[in-house]
């Protein structure tokens, strides 16, 4: 049975895992949400997006897995990415094969909009992510101090 992975809302996620983005560890956890996405590609659809829903937040997203479905075709499997910053062209970020059918990334961030495709290959693949906003404005006056010394310094 295949199950799609949606959006979903984590509500107890520990501050370890926002820790990728090297957010100070002085601001409150209240300012801070987890979301953790996933999609899968095939030869039926062969493009994914992530779009943040509040441009007024500050958005990381972290890719975390790309893994080839037990089901997919002995073939080789292509999927490359494009975020805001990026080129127009995507850029490939993972190979698979049966003989690698996983890879795993410690702190892929991109900027979204993040379009996924899978230029090889059918599928199915499966990308894990994970989104994490952070509201700038309700920084505490420490952490303000902090980044102007970082800036001077």
């Amino acid at each position: 049975m295949l199950v799609e992975m949606t959006n979903c809302f984590v509500e107890n996620d520990s501050v370890a895992s926002i820790s990728l983005s090297e957010i100070s560890s002085s601001s409150s956890v209240s300012d801070r949400a987890c979301v953790h996405w996933g999609c899968v590609l095939s030869d039926s659809k062969t493009t994914a997006v992530f779009q943040a829903e509040n441009d007024l937040l500050e958005n990381q997203f972290f890719i975390k897995t790309i893994c080839l479905s037990e089901e997919a075709g002995d073939e080789m499997h292509i999927v490359a990415v494009c975020d805001s910053v990026g080129a127009s062209k995507p850029l490939p970020i993972a190979t698979l094969r049966h003989c690698m059918p996983m890879i795993s990334f410690p702190s892929l961030e991109l900027i979204p909009p993040v379009t996924f495709k899978l230029c090889s290959g059918k599928g199915p693949v499966f990308i894990s992510a994970q989104h994490i906003t952070l509201n700038p404005i309700e920084m505490t006056e420490g952490e303000e101090d902090d980044e102007e010394e970082d800036e001077d310094g």
